[in-house]
Formats: C-alpha cells, structure tokens, sequence
C-alpha cells in the first residue's frame, strides 16, 4: 500500500465508524446454466403462440405443440417441405401454419404477377382478379393469404415474429455454447493432458 492509499484510508478511518474497508465485489456473470433449456423454449413458444391464436382466426387448426415443432422447423432453415415431412403434414398445410404465425420467408412473395397490385384490389374477387392476372384461382388465394397475414403482422409491428425471433436465438446461443464448450473447450483440454505414464 503506498503512502497516498495510506492517507486515504486513515482519512475514511477518522470520519467513518467502520473498521475496515472492503471493496464490493461485481455481480457474477452470467453461465452456460443461465441460458434456456428445451422446454423452457417450447413453453416461450406456446406463449407466443396461444396469444397470436387469440388474436387472430387461424386458417389451420393444428394442436399447440405441432405449431411449437413447427416454429423450431423453420428456425433451423427447414423448408416448408422438409417441416411437412418431419411433422406428417403437406407442405401446402405447411405455408398455411407459417402464414398463421407470421413467419414468412423471402420468396413467399415472388409470384407471377404484381403482387402490390394485388395488396392495392384485395377487395375483388379471387376469380376476377386471377383471370386478369393469368394464374388460376388457386394460386391467386395463395397470395392472397399472404398478402393478408403480411398485412396482419404490419398491424401488429411484427410484435409475434420478433418474440419468436428472440426465443429461438436464446436457443441458438445456448446450443452453440454448450457445444463450443463440449468440443471445443474439454476436447483440446484433454489433448493437453500427459498420457504417458510409467510404473
């Protein structure tokens, strides 16, 4: 301790009635145990979920835990028919779900006529519009549906995709944490560990 620390001490000694100083401590960090487990995540999820299918009239009517499977379809890049073979759906039941929950990917709106020129008349008829745009009735409701539920999550600031944004990358972390640390950390540490051993 040097002089001047000395001095400061003597001075906080004089005009305190403590006896010694201690200096506090920082709160710990936060750990790899800190991070979500799996039905932590899934629970988040029927969260979001069930307040969206409150909200909203769902075009699907799958139960809560099938739309949680396929939330963590579309977050590890699964196509809609990947999902479809993973869950026994069609992949057309698929778009359908994933138009329910706001997840949209970026050719959902690459279609074969202008797509604003539909956001512009959606109040015309599927048949009227589809005959002008020269794509049958069924593609013209395919678009339409998302034309609708991009409407819908508009209205809503995107409020249900972020939460789901935010759950599933707490996921993501806390997967590639702990396998960082399993392979990365404990493996080279145990390459450094002497093996040789003599009797």
């Amino acid at each position: 301790m040097d002089e001047k620390t000395e001095e400061l001490r003597d001075i906080f000694m004089d005009v305190s009635d403590e006896e010694t100083v201690t200096e506090t401590q920082e709160e710990p960090r936060g750990s790899i145990a800190d991070q979500p487990d799996e039905a932590t995540i899934r629970e988040r999820l029927r969260g979001v979920i069930e307040a969206l299918a409150d909200r909203y009239d769902f075009d699907s009517t799958f139960e809560t835990e099938t739309y949680v499977d396929l939330v963590r379809g579309f977050y590890d890049e699964g196509s809609d028919e990947g999902i479809a073979d993973d869950l026994g759906l069609s992949p057309e039941e698929v778009f359908r779900a994933r138009m329910d929950l706001h997840l949209f990917r970026g050719d959902d709106t690459e279609a074969p006529f202008d797509v604003c020129e539909l956001r512009r008349r959606r109040d015309a008829d599927d048949a009227t519009l589809a005959a002008e745009f020269g794509v049958d009735e069924s593609t013209l409701a395919h678009y339409r549906r998302v034309v609708d539920a991009q409407d819908a999550a508009r209205a809503a600031n995107h409020r249900y995709r972020t939460e789901f944004d935010e759950i599933c990358t707490d996921a993501a972390i806390s997967g590639s944490l702990t396998e960082s640390v399993t392979e990365d950390g404990l493996d080279e540490a145990a390459e450094d560990i002497e093996t040789n051993v003599s009797f």
